[in-house]
């Protein structure tokens, strides 16, 4: 296959599984085939991408397998795709979530539908990861915000109706202000070197704009990046959302869902805004702290499992986007790597709560209290992926953490030291949870529970040897992320901090 139409293979294989899911609507069992074989072979095609990425090509431009098809030059429309060390990695993550996630869930009712809604979200979020057009990349970016809706609406828990309305007017209204950046950028590299209209990334990248442009273009996409993500004090969708979604479309949502947040404020709102940085820089600080402490004050107050994840993750975005802004690579390198680990921690924290919902009915502490001698695999399983979110050494979210302090202690080492309290936090709250969940007495009617089924095995052993892989030997990681943190670092700060 040429390299041009890897990444095109890569958006049309999840659209086909969604038709074939479609012609065998009427038969559940032989649609949920389709729709597993067609996740396994996106999963199967994204490594063989993987394998293929140019690490020649990446160190002189960072781009590999792109392809550019104009669509309508007056209305700078375009196919323009192509494919980093950043967006490689949030690739694969993407598409192990979404086989993971549709292994491990059953949808009780009209599981066809069920199924071909998760392919597009999956679709879509491959599709903005990849995307070198930032029209593109809104399109898709808005586009995940359909089938994710319509996956907690009509498949969620008994306010789950309300729930996903309350995400959808944020994020939609979020957006607006985004649409009207993405449009004057546009119109502002035309103004400047002429032609067509053109949204191209590389293009946009060096249009000549005022310090006041830049901080205005800046506030309009970060504001639905901060949203999607979600940031402090822009998460309250997320609690109900994540709390009423079922396991499979919680699982997307919150381990990959976020990352086009994070993602889309790193290459985007940050690396087509060099100018606005020496402004924004200390508020987005102020507010990466906030988040820290905010988000694990309330974890350690939660009685609930899915409630401790929400704000475990508002805390761990904290954390990623003081990485984005520390202005150092390593800081930002460690953002990039904490934004995988934490896609995968939360893709196995997801599996995990569904198993206890499943054997329990509920994922309160007090309704699992005790299930460390009845369930040993299970709590065994919840202790790695607790100890991996904690920032463990060895595993791989001491990495992304022990980068980004280290990046940010060198440029803001005020920041950096009150955010070491949120390791602190993470540690007290998740051993915390643990010990009221796991230990103790045994909760009622749990005696007899069956531990972790083969299936339930399965899925978590690769969540667990990644985590431990990435915080043993996060090489092949770092060496693929690297040059891209590069040439924004340096696109960002000219003469500023390589460390």
């Amino acid at each position: 296959m040429h390299s041009s139409w890897w990444l095109t293979a890569l958006l049309l294989l999840p659209l086909a599984g969604v038709l074939g899911v479609s012609l065998t609507r009427s038969r559940p069992e032989r649609a949920r085939r389709v729709a597993l074989v067609s996740v396994g072979v996106e999963f199967a095609l994204s490594v063989v991408v993987a394998l293929l990425y140019n690490a020649h090509v990446a160190q002189a431009s960072t781009w590999d397998f792109g392809v550019r098809w104009v669509v309508s030059a007056p209305l700078g429309l375009a196919y323009d795709v192509a494919l980093d060390g950043i967006s490689l990695a949030l690739v694969l993550l993407s598409t192990l979530v979404a086989l993971v996630a549709m292994l491990s869930d059953r949808a009780p009712r009209r599981e066809p539908a069920y199924l071909a809604w998760q392919l597009l979200a999956l679709d879509f979020t491959v599709g903005a990861f990849v995307a070198h057009d930032l029209l593109l990349f809104f399109i898709f970016f808005e586009l995940v915000l359909v089938p994710s809706y319509f996956m907690v609406a009509q498949w969620g828990g008994p306010s789950a109706r309300r729930a996903a309305m309350k995400f959808f007017l944020y994020t939609f209204v979020g957006s607006a202000p985004a649409l009207v950046a993405v449009i004057y950028l546009g119109f502002l590299h035309q103004h400047e070197v002429g032609g067509n209209l053109s949204f191209n990334y590389s293009a946009l990248s060096s249009t000549v704009m005022t310090s006041s442009q830049a901080v205005w273009i800046f506030v309009g996409l970060a504001l639905a990046f901060a949203i999607k993500a979600p940031l402090w004090p822009l998460h309250s969708w997320s609690p109900s959302t994540y709390g009423e979604a079922p396991v499979a479309a919680g699982a997307q949502l919150a381990a990959t869902l976020s990352k086009l947040g994070t993602y889309g404020l790193l290459r985007f709102a940050l690396a087509l805004t060099p100018l606005a940085v020496k402004s924004v820089t200390p508020v987005v600080l102020v507010l990466s702290v906030i988040a820290i402490v905010y988000g694990s004050l309330v974890a350690a107050t939660s009685r609930d499992l899915r409630r401790l994840a929400v704000f475990s993750s508002v805390a761990q975005m904290g954390f990623i986007t003081l990485g984005i802004f520390s202005g150092s690579q390593i800081g930002v390198t460690g953002a990039v790597v904490l934004m995988v680990v934490h896609g995968i921690t939360t893709l196995g924290l997801f599996v995990l709560i569904g198993a206890l919902e499943r054997r329990r009915g509920s994922a309160r502490l007090d309704d699992v209290r005790g299930l460390q001698g009845a369930v040993p695999v299970l709590s065994g399983f919840v202790t790695v992926v607790a100890f991996a979110t904690i920032g463990v050494p060895g595993l791989g979210g001491f990495v992304g953490e022990f980068l980004i302090l280290l990046g940010a202690f060198g440029v803001h080492p005020a920041y950096a030291a009150v955010a070491t309290l949120g390791t602190v936090g993470a540690a007290v709250y998740w051993l915390w949870a643990y010990q009221r969940a796991f230990h103790g007495p045994l909760s009622e009617n749990a005696t007899g529970m069956a531990d972790a089924s083969p299936t339930e095995r399965a899925l978590l052993w690769p969540v667990v040897a990644l985590v431990v892989a990435l915080g043993v030997v996060p090489a092949p990681l770092l060496s693929r992320v690297a040059p891209s943190v590069q040439q924004i670092v340096a696109h960002v700060t000219p003469t500023g901090v390589s460390r």
